[in-house]
């Protein structure tokens, strides 16, 4: 390493992940507060055609946040105390929460170490007369093998849920993910693909499931304000939440959804520099990307330290941060074994082996559109530095 190249050590910051706003979303957010229609108005529906038409999906139903749509859809499946759900081990806290607050209980599965993703071949032993549904989560952007979760799925009648939280632009046979089982949620968080702020998206090929959704997503009201005869009147017919998008986290996603094919291709070439860099790079393994049936979304690129590296992982975070290279772990436990599902189901730190060695071991490195070749090129100079 010459001397440029360590002073650019010294000075250089990349962060992890970062939400691309410019004036187009400053100035159609100044447009929506304008206007009086905050709630319930054309953005919401536009942001919902935009995203139904990039993932091809037949209805999409904007939510407050991507927990609220998979807990609306448990919620309106009925999900109550007694019942189950098969959940990844290796997730957000979301996804097992989201089955939790219907009174439902997840049954964790283990991940499988070359995806992130839950292992499909070890689903159907934790069915029991109590399942109901089984959700699934595209681990850091990379598909499920839905084709076999589906097969599983209607072996046993169950619903099938896709957390697809980091999968935006994600693909298994040409199909969007969202879209293999009876509904998908998204996030948009700040750090995800796109950014409302906060903010979700349910997609359903069922227009059954996206009719009941939308209306209980809006406290079971029969009549929204612009559909009233009367103003002020209007009839409760069923049992509903809160998980309305307001106008201006829609229309944020509205200016977001024209970029998104651009922070795709962005993304994509990221982490192919990454990937191709560590490639050879002793003493770490990689996950499966994208190839044949599998289209990744890229949402990180996640990089496993062997036994020898692995006790001096945060040693090895610090010298990165330090050097200006931002990173994260996904995720920082597997779900079995934060406090509160540890001290319901008693589960044990040696369970869920493989989802607790992916979170033990792994370092995630940055590949979003805020960055380019030449950054990319300088974590992996960096990487190969430090380790």
């Amino acid at each position: 390493m010459n001397v440029k190249q360590k002073d650019r050590l010294k000075t250089r910051s990349i962060a992890f992940a970062r939400p691309l706003i410019d004036e187009k979303e400053v100035e159609a957010v100044v447009e929506v507060l304008n206007n009086p229609i905050l709630v319930h108005g054309p953005k919401a529906e536009q942001f919902e055609a935009d995203f139904s038409s990039f993932t091809g999906a037949s209805n999409a139903v904007t939510m407050s946040s991507c927990t609220a749509g998979m807990h609306l859809a448990y919620f309106n499946w009925g999900l109550k105390s007694g019942d189950e759900v098969i959940v990844p081990a290796q997730t957000h806290v979301a996804t097992a929460h989201a089955v939790e607050l219907t009174g439902a209980r997840p049954v964790f599965v283990d991940a499988d170490i070359k995806t992130g993703n839950i292992d499909v071949e070890k689903i159907e032993e934790a069915i029991t007369k109590k399942t109901k549904a089984i959700a699934v989560v595209h681990f850091l952007g990379l598909p499920v093998n839905m084709e076999r979760v589906m097969e599983i799925a209607k072996k046993y009648n169950l619903y099938v849920l896709e957390d697809c939280a980091l999968a935006l632009g994600a693909y298994f046979k040409g199909i969007h993910v969202g879209l293999w089982g009876d509904a998908g949620c998204f996030s948009f968080y700040p750090v995800k693909h796109i950014t409302t702020a906060e903010g979700g998206m349910l997609i359903t090929k069922h227009e059954e499931l996206a009719a009941q959704i939308r209306h209980k997503r809006a406290f079971g009201i029969d009549r929204h304000q612009g559909e009233r005869t009367i103003p002020g009147v209007y009839d409760v017919n069923d049992l509903g939440l809160n998980y309305r998008m307001n106008e201006i986290q829609s229309v944020l996603g509205v200016e977001q959804m024209k970029k998104l094919q651009g922070f795709l291709e962005r993304r994509k070439r990221n982490a192919s520099v990454l990937r191709e860099g560590l490639e050879e790079l002793p003493g770490i393994e990689q996950f499966s990307f994208s190839g044949g049936d599998y289209e990744s979304s890229a949402y990180c690129h996640s990089i496993l330290l062997d036994e020898k590296r692995v006790e001096k992982r945060f040693e090895i975070i610090k010298s990165l941060n330090e050097r200006g290279v931002g990173t994260s772990i996904y995720y920082p436990r597997a779900v079995p074994h934060f406090s509160y599902y540890k001290n319901k189901y008693g589960y044990t730190n040696d369970s869920y082996p493989v989802a607790a060695a992916i979170s033990g071991r792994s370092i995630a490195l940055p590949v979003g559109p805020h960055l380019d070749s030449e950054d990319m090129e300088y974590i992996v100079g960096v990487i190969k530095e430090v380790l």
